[in-house]
């Protein structure tokens, strides 16, 4: 009977030098690329390293070149379309430049948040991606301020004054709302999500705009926030019933802007059951063009998200916050998203 081993030693680059008679020094500038080793040193070495397993130190690497070589990404909801979206353009970018990511989520808790930024600090990331969630920032000026550089994604928090980009949320819900008005709306009604931030606000600002540029009433009782059962986790994805429970005894308008496309999916069965025809009897418009959205009975008119171009502008407002002078103005970018114009509305009023 044998005796059972232990784990096995981790290959060091002594190993390789020993294997091959050459120095650890050598070794390193092979491994590193370096333009002072012949190919066939570097060849030789790399294929020795290979043969034995040999996976660089990256702690010890971040030592020598006083950097991690890794940056953090916080996020609310990975579930949402949009930040799938977003943390596979990040993650891609941060690669393509050589870092690796550590992703954190926070679902919408303040407590899961201030659980992140002790993370990201223990981490000595050298910058982070952020979608905060917008309660408290205190946890976020102690990072900011232990030198680790943060871009805020979506929700801006003005009282760090830090880099941020995100989507044009207002302007994306003035033009569907603006498009239902065109194509002869008159009664309109917005249905939003029930969470107190920014992104909401600025949907309902962009409703208030279009229904004032077009002459129409903009009192309150024209916004309607839906309430979902994400007050058991706010981090949910939006559901259909939710809206189609809320609509069920809904006086309709002549058309409804909803502040996703899940609340549209509630609305166009409730309508259906109803008897009634969309657009004929009531237009609708989303948010976010979910993937489902053009294969629906009636595709759905909606405001498409650039999330691909949010996150890689993102990594690169970062990066290079790492090469320039950190007391330089932090730069707040918004991208414009796109209207998506299917079956859901009607063609514009011809004048």
């Amino acid at each position: 009977m044998t005796e059972a081993q232990g784990p096995r030693p981790r290959p060091t680059l002594r190993d390789i030098a020993t294997a091959l008679g050459l120095s650890v020094n050598t070794v390193s500038r092979a491994l590193g690329d370096k333009d002072s080793v012949s190919a066939s040193t570097r060849a030789a070495v790399q294929a020795e390293a290979a043969r034995i397993g040999y996976v660089p130190n990256t702690l010890a690497r971040s030592l020598v070149l006083g950097s991690a070589m890794t940056l953090g990404l916080v996020i609310t909801n990975p579930s949402n379309p949009f930040y799938a979206q977003l943390i596979s353009s990040i993650e891609l970018r941060v690669r393509a430049q050589g870092y690796s990511l550590l992703l954190l989520v926070t679902d919408e808790s303040v407590e899961n948040e201030q659980r992140a930024t002790e993370a990201l600090l223990r981490s000595a990331v050298d910058g982070a991606v952020v979608v905060p969630v917008q309660a408290e920032w205190d946890h976020w000026r102690r990072v900011r301020d232990s030198g680790i550089p943060l871009v805020f994604v979506n929700r801006d928090v003005p009282e760090l004054d830090c880099d941020m980009v995100g989507v044009d949320y207002e302007r994306g819900s003035y033009e569907a709302t603006s498009h239902l008005i065109a194509g002869g709306a008159r009664r309109l009604l917005l249905l939003e999500e029930d969470l107190p931030i920014t992104t909401t606000a600025d949907r309902i600002a962009g409703f208030r705009r279009a229904m004032a540029d077009g002459g129409l009433d903009v009192s309150d009782d024209l916004i309607r926030t839906v309430p979902t059962r994400r007050y058991d986790s706010l981090a949910l994805p939006w559901q259909p019933e939710e809206a189609y429970r809320f609509a069920q005894t809904l006086a309709l308008p002549d058309a409804i802007v909803t502040g996703n496309d899940y609340f549209a999916l509630g609305l166009l069965r409730i309508l259906a059951e109803r008897g009634l025809q969309v657009p004929r009897d009531l237009a609708i418009t989303g948010y976010g063009d979910h993937p489902y959205a053009a294969y629906l009975q009636t595709p759905l008119t909606s405001v498409r998200l650039p999330a691909a171009e949010v996150g890689t502008t993102a990594v690169d407002m970062l990066l290079q916050r790492l090469k320039r002078d950190a007391s330089e103005r932090p730069r707040k970018t918004l991208i414009r998203p796109e209207l998506v114009v299917r079956a859901s509305t009607r063609s514009p009023a011809r004048l």
